[in-house]
């Protein structure tokens, strides 16, 4: 039977950082919430509250419409 570790909790980044609102042409920033493959990391792996999440995932959309980030590769 497998033992239960305790729950690491994940650290919230933009408030490390001491983020209020992002913005899409903070690109360091956003990569930080993108993998190598260039998808957007879930809220699981973030740590981020819904609405934080909310505002990385239209910040990231918006630089990838102005060619500031990858959008997904296909993988292969």
């Amino acid at each position: 039977m497998r033992e239960k570790r305790p729950l690491k909790r994940r650290v919230n980044l933009l408030v490390k950082e001491g983020v209020t609102v992002v913005d899409w042409k903070d690109v360091t920033l956003l990569r930080k919430f993108i993998s190598d493959r260039g998808k957007i990391r879930s809220r699981r792996v973030t740590g981020l509250t819904p609405q934080q999440q909310r505002q990385v995932a239209t910040a990231i959309k918006n630089a990838r419409e102005m060619a500031l980030l990858p959008y997904p590769s296909q993988g292969r």
